[in-house]
């Protein structure tokens, strides 16, 4: 179930006329269709992930933070900086060696847009917020994520109040790096569930 690997459901009205638009907008020679891929890839990517990124390695150097986050992750969230998401409560799952945490909205595609940046195609699918309530081992099998049979897969189910985040496990061989370098290994999608956070080949 890669982006390029599943059915989508068709396109919102609000998508088409979106569509639309940056078309207009290209012909007219106002913009470049790379410059629009370019702010696009750097919000799914980059500037909101990042900022998750920083709270999941805090949460790996700082024994008290993580206890704080897992208990309320809203307000531990916001005492680095963080925004949660349109005033959702925020909460964080923890993921172990015997517990696997997935998220997903089922209902729409609520996501904690300020931690994580813009959510991915497939998070808004339709295939994806069916299938990962009822077979979530096989959908993250698709997303090339292969979990051991013994590992419990936890899906938890956003609303427009209450949205969450994986706190990943830390790789094994990383304990020496600092926050900042810790910070750098950790992506999106293992902050949703569907992919773990991997050592850097150097470690």
């Amino acid at each position: 179930m890669s982006d390029g690997h599943h059915h989508l459901e068709p396109e919102s009205y609000a998508a088409l006329r979106t569509r639309a638009l940056e078309s207009l907008l290209v012909e007219k020679g106002l913009i470049a269709s790379d410059a629009i891929d370019a702010v696009v890839q750097a919000y799914e990517q980059d500037i909101g992930p990042r900022n998750g990124a920083k709270v999941v390695a805090r949460a790996w150097v700082n024994p008290a933070y993580k206890e704080r986050l897992l208990k309320d992750g809203t307000s531990a969230i916001a005492a680095l900086g963080f925004v949660t998401g349109q005033g959702a409560e925020l909460v964080v799952v923890e993921n172990t060696p015997r517990v696997h945490n997935l998220i997903v909205c089922t209902l729409c595609s609520c996501y904690p847009a300020g931690l994580l940046g813009l959510p991915p195609k497939w998070y808004k699918d339709f295939a994806y917020r069916s299938r990962a309530v009822i077979e979530p081992r096989q959908v993250l099998r698709e997303l090339r994520l292969e979990l051991d049979d013994a590992v419990e897969i936890r899906v938890w189910d956003s609303t427009a109040e209450l949205r969450y985040m994986v706190l990943p496990e830390q790789p094994t061989g990383t304990a020496h790096l600092s926050e900042e370098a810790l910070a750098e290994l950790v992506t999106r999608d293992a902050m949703i569930g569907v992919a773990k956070v991997v050592a850097p080949a150097s470690v």
